[in-house]
């Protein structure tokens, strides 16, 4: 971890292991714009606010009301 200016920051490895999740998972996080990435000026590495990434640990997914899947024997000798 690294600090600077008061923050403390993850790179994507770090990050990774925190959140359990694959580095194009992080990615994807960032594009869909749930964290926010910070290019390191010396290196060419990204840097995560930890803030940022421990936010995410206390999401938790949405219920979703939806209908059994029927199984594929039901469907599947219709055709």
């Amino acid at each position: 971890m690294r600090s600077e200016s008061g923050e403390e920051y993850y790179t994507a490895e770090e990050a990774c292991a925190v959140l359990g999740v694959k580095p194009a998972t992080l990615y994807s996080y960032v594009n869909r714009g749930l964290i926010t990435s910070y290019r390191q000026t010396i290196r060419r590495q990204r840097l995560y606010r930890r803030s940022e990434v421990d936010a995410l640990l206390q999401v938790t997914p949405v219920e979703r009301d939806l209908p059994p899947i029927p199984h594929a024997e039901s469907w599947a000798s219709e055709h």
